[in-house]
């Protein structure tokens, strides 16, 4: 600690350099919180998906239909506590550019399955009596500015026609991360209205009493279906999420590429800087060894010297990034989350740091070794 004044010294001779490096920082840890939280949207929900849930589909393809009678199959399963359904709509909501998910969803089992969907409790009873109603999350009815008693109409896809909608209910997530711009309506609804389709289902969620016995109760439903018209294929919830989102291309590897040539570059950067001022600082260097300053404390110097230029830089960087992610979805919707995790933020300043000390590395080691004679003769 006592030589954190010396190393402040340091720091602001060039208040300009200082500055500029630590404004690199920033944009980088910057970029790195914006790259994480938009993969995490494109993951579907993955990061977030319940450990006790399993999806069941149509083992041919996501968009075969599953019959509604195995819903009480699947609820005889041992290991299974409760199941429900879904159907994807596909609807338009005044034009194509307003895309946001719909689902056809049982309104008996949907929200037991799913808990950390938030609804009040008269709005939820509204919801049960009402076949045209709809829950719609939070995210989206602020994306539309859409209020409790409004009547939404979508224009069918895959079933042709007009498909209105009571407003019922606005959803919250009881944790971060929860997907609140998708609409939920009532399953009976599109049975009753659609032309085609009568009697089958997108694909199950299978709530598990154990998580632990996930590997065996997906066994035991595929196994129960197998050889039969309509085969399944059960993952859990997380697979099932992030195979949904490969559809869309690797986000992952595209995220981890951009972030490495980032942060490479700013080692480069910072190592440069580091040892510009040290080479600038050499007859100093060489004075404090000359009156007893140890070569492992110069070391430690221009080291700490390095971590503070990550540290502030990657603090302000996330937190700006953290703050921009707190303002929602500036695509309009297109992704469905857009959250921040504390995870991802530490895992954000933890890269920072170690960019920093790699940055640093070079300059301390040159500093250590640096002859008094050699460089006071130099200066």
């Amino acid at each position: 600690m006592r030589f954190l004044g010396l190393v402040w010294a340091n720091l602001t001779r060039k208040k300009l350099r200082t500055t500029l490096t630590i404004g690199s920082f920033a944009v980088a840890t910057f970029l790195f919180g914006l790259l994480v939280t938009i993969r995490g949207a494109f993951s579907g929900g993955a990061d977030v998906a319940g450990t006790d849930r399993l999806t069941v589909i149509n083992k041919t393809s996501l968009i075969m239909p599953l019959p509604y009678s195995y819903l009480s199959r699947l609820q005889q399963v041992p290991g299974v506590a409760a199941v429900t359904f879904a159907t994807w709509f596909g609807g338009v909501y005044q034009d194509e550019r307003n895309f946001f998910p719909q689902f056809a969803v049982d309104k008996d089992s949907w929200f037991r399955v799913y808990s950390e969907y938030v609804v009040p409790g008269d709005q939820l009873a509204a919801f049960m009596r009402d076949r045209q109603g709809c829950l719609v999350g939070r995210a989206l009815a602020r994306r539309f500015d859409w209020k409790v008693g409004d009547r939404i109409p979508l224009r069918g896809t895959i079933w042709p026609g007009t498909w209105e909608f009571n407003l019922d209910g606005i959803y919250d997530g009881h944790r971060p991360g929860v997907d609140t711009s998708q609409m939920l309506f009532r399953y009976d609804y599109l049975e009753e209205r659609r032309a085609f389709g009568k009697g089958t289902v997108g694909w199950y969620v299978v709530k598990l009493a154990n998580p632990d016995d996930a590997v065996k109760v997906a066994a035991a439903i595929d196994g129960g279906f197998a050889n039969s018209p309509y085969e399944t294929l059960t993952q859990t919830e997380k697979a099932f999420a992030a195979a949904f989102a490969k559809q869309m291309g690797n986000i992952e590897l595209l995220v981890l590429t951009i972030g490495g040539v980032v942060f490479f570059t700013l080692l480069l950067v910072t190592g440069n800087t580091m040892a510009i001022a040290v080479r600038e600082r050499t007859a100093e260097i060489a004075v404090l060894k000359t009156v007893g300053f140890a070569d492992t404390v110069v070391l430690g110097l221009v080291l700490v010297e390095s971590l503070l230029i990550a540290g502030q830089g990657g603090a302000l960087g996330l937190l700006l990034a953290k703050l921009f992610t707190l303002g929602g979805d500036p695509t309009g919707g297109v992704l469905g989350t857009f959250y921040l995790s504390w995870n991802a933020i530490g895992l954000g300043l933890g890269l920072a740091l170690l960019v920093g000390a790699a940055a640093g590395a070079l300059p301390a080691v040159a500093a250590m070794r640096l002859d008094v004679a050699r460089a006071l003769r130099r200066a």
